[in-house]
């Protein structure tokens, strides 16, 4: 199930709200038992075969946790810390990686091993990381292990960030898991900010998403429509990962929990490490604390090692995306960039336009990659962008597809640049803003549910995560 559905928008939430803020039962204990059986079901509808996997999950990273908390001795700690993260990458590999891996050591040794197939849990890469931090907090003392089995259950599953993330670090929101406020301003806030993710979803990424897909399915026909499909892509890719994260942040807040930012407008970043401290923010800082940092981080006494720790969370951020060499080289050519921005331009690149345009087209190429089934393919089509291998410069499809989308174009180029927080903060203090908003706002949810009604085009890139 996901956010951008009817059956999600019209039925499953409309009747979790409905049950959650029963005025007749307030416990904390009801509402957190009925929410993490509500998540249970959302994981269920969307993963019927491998929901019980997430249980397993939950329970025995309770259990780790509640061990850690019986032990005083620090080396029997760091053996129980390790034995939890060996067991939750065990399944993660398995289901994700080990295709891959036997494929390429058939490759090197021509041994031929028997493919297992294993369909991907949904959200297995979010909520493995989630149950690692947990107990590496927990270990590390940043953090008090769970009494209940519940506490933990209702972290890993709850539904707003369960399948898509943010990735939620455990030490966020345990005080809020007992002591959470709702409220009807949060009600509201986070009512808002569904809706606008909900419209970055529907109205913009799935319609750009119809342009980049018929640009890479008819690669080498223009340069024109190459670049087009980039940019499309460019745009569907961000709107609907960080429309979904909206939608979770303003889930999490309607139910009392406030889960930290995951984007904030990328594409205007004038260097490409300026990017990623602005895109994936959870993701980014889950590497920076549980590898990064116990790495050493930038803190060690020559560049080939601060160089080599920047490899090695470059190489798992690009293998943690999907279990191909696309994915691997994508994070290893940030991880390049980086070290040539950092030792080269010592951090200068963002001084100017130019730097603005250097990182997008950067960050543009490295999408194309990033989508492409293969390298082959993402050479082909990066070759078929600087006219290598194409009839011409342009075509009647790349003219009819800008003629029949530009305004999704327009949108999405708009929505990238914080204008609107600039215009709501600017007319927040009169009222005549207050009710534009308001008004505004249910204007866009009216707009937004049509195209949900007239268009069942709704792919959802990081379910593939």
């Amino acid at each position: 199930m996901v956010f951008s559905s009817n059956t999600f928008l019209f039925l499953f939430l409309p009747f979790v709200l409905a049950i959650y803020f029963n005025p007749f039962v307030r416990s904390r204990k009801f509402r957190n038992t009925f929410l993490f059986l509500a998540s249970l079901v959302f994981y269920a509808w969307g993963e019927p075969v491998y929901w019980a996997l997430m249980l397993l999950s939950i329970f025995v990273n309770w259990i780790f946790g509640m061990e850690i908390s019986k032990k005083d001795d620090k080396r029997r700690i760091k053996r129980i810390e390790i034995l939890a993260i060996i067991y939750n990458l065990f399944f993660l590999f398995v289901f994700k990686y080990l295709d891959f891996t036997l494929q390429n050591i058939k490759h090197l040794t021509g041994i031929n091993f028997p493919m297992h197939k294993f369909s991907l849990p949904i959200g297995i890469s979010f909520y493995t990381f989630q149950a690692i931090s947990y107990v590496v907090d927990v270990a590390r003392g940043n953090a008090k292990a769970a009494d209940s089995f519940l506490d933990v259950g209702l972290y890993i599953s709850c539904f707003p960030q369960l399948v898509a993330g943010p990735i939620v670090r455990y030490e966020t929101v345990a005080d809020e898991i007992h002591n959470r406020q709702e409220t009807s301003e949060g009600f509201y806030e986070g009512l808002t900010r569904f809706v606008y993710g909900l419209a970055k979803k529907v109205v913009i990424a799935n319609n750009v998403a119809q342009v980049a897909d018929k640009a890479f399915s008819m690669v080498g026909q223009s340069a024109g429509l190459a670049w087009l499909g980039a940019i499309a892509y460019t745009l569907q890719i961000y709107f609907d990962f960080s429309g979904y994260s909206d939608m979770a942040i303003g889930l999490g807040k309607i139910f009392g929990f406030h889960y930290l930012e995951n984007f904030n407008y990328p594409y205007i970043s004038k260097s490409v490490t300026e990017f990623w401290h602005r895109w994936h923010i959870s993701l980014s800082t889950w590497f920076r604390d549980y590898v990064y940092f116990p790495l050493g981080g930038s803190r060690v006494k020559t560049v080939a090692r601060h160089i080599f720790n920047l490899g090695i969370v470059w190489l798992l951020t690009g293998i943690w995306h999907g279990a191909n060499w696309t994915f691997i080289l994508w994070g290893m050519i940030y991880f390049a960039v980086q070290i040539f921005e950092k030792y080269v331009l010592k951090e200068k690149a963002g001084t100017s336009i130019f730097g603005w345009i250097y990182t997008m087209l950067v960050v543009i190429f490295c999408w194309v990659l990033f989508r492409s089934n293969s390298i082959h393919q993402a050479k082909v089509y990066i070759k078929a962008m600087f006219g290598i291998g194409v009839t011409g410069a342009g075509d009647c499809t790349a003219i009819g597809l800008l003629r029949d989308y530009w305004v999704y174009f327009a949108a999405g180029i708009a929505a990238s640049f914080p204008i609107a927080p600039a215009l709501r903060k600017k007319l927040s203090g009169k009222a005549f803003g207050k009710i534009s908003y308001v008004a505004v706002t249910c204007a866009l949810f009216i707009f937004t549910v049509s195209c949900m009604v007239t268009n069942s085009y709704n792919p959802f890139i990081y379910f593939n995560f």
